[in-house]
């Protein structure tokens, strides 16, 4: 299993390498995380590796050019983590859980 940090919220999940970024941060268990097609093809899931190692599946150029994949940009739900990970929500992913992020009460 490898620790998962997600810079926006600070908070951390544990994913295995046979388990995409996407299926670990929908074990979080709250609102906010958008979650489309699964497969690629929608681009919401969208993600920027800031550190760590990690595999990829084929992902639609539409949504991640290969410029942007060069920067470590990828969609989370074709992305398998290698190592421990380091990652930073972008697009809609981004807005949507700072907004959800913002609601949860704070536990102390």
């Amino acid at each position: 299993m490898h620790r998962v940090a997600i810079q926006n919220t600070k908070e951390e999940y544990t994913c295995g390498s046979e388990d995409n970024l996407l299926k670990g941060m929908e074990q979080l268990n709250r609102k906010g995380i958008p979650v489309g097609c699964r497969g690629g093809g929608c681009g919401v899931c969208r993600v920027r590796i800031e550190s760590g190692e990690y595999r990829t599946l084929k992902m639609s150029r539409q949504h991640v050019t290969a410029e942007e994949q060069a920067q470590g940009v990828v969609l989370a739900c074709r992305c398998f983590p290698l190592t421990d990970l380091e990652l930073s929500a972008i697009g809609k992913m981004e807005k949507c859980i700072a907004k959800h992020f913002a609601k949860q009460p704070m536990h102390t």
